[in-house]
């Protein structure tokens, strides 16, 4: 089951998060998401675990729990949706420039 953690403080590493799982169960990954651009991180991530239940109990036993002065929210991760923000809107119907200086609607 993938589990998404919010909250992270900048302090946190992915070994950090693995422990505060590891009380739960076995864990598959952990993994911080950072920046692409700078790599920092951008205070959340993912954890995997492999058996269900275990994966319920951390979700349970960790939302609302402090991690080094950050209150996290964890819950179960939803699918990644295809539309990600910013992606290829060119003509969204607003407006767009029409010539030098100028307006145009579509």
């Amino acid at each position: 089951m993938n589990i998404y953690v919010g909250n992270l403080p900048r302090e946190a590493t992915e070994d950090d998060l693995r422990q505060a799982f590891e009380a739960f169960g076995q864990v598959t990954s952990a993994k911080i998401i950072t920046d692409k651009f700078t790599g920092d991180p951008r205070g959340f991530g993912f954890v995997e675990m492999s058996n269900s239940s275990e994966a319920q109990a951390a979700i349970s036993g960790l939302d609302g729990k402090d991690l080094k002065g950050r209150t996290l929210r964890v819950n179960e991760a939803r699918p990644r949706r295809d539309d990600r923000r910013g992606g290829g809107g060119f003509n969204r119907g607003g407006f767009s420039r029409g010539g030098p200086g100028g307006r145009r609607r579509f």
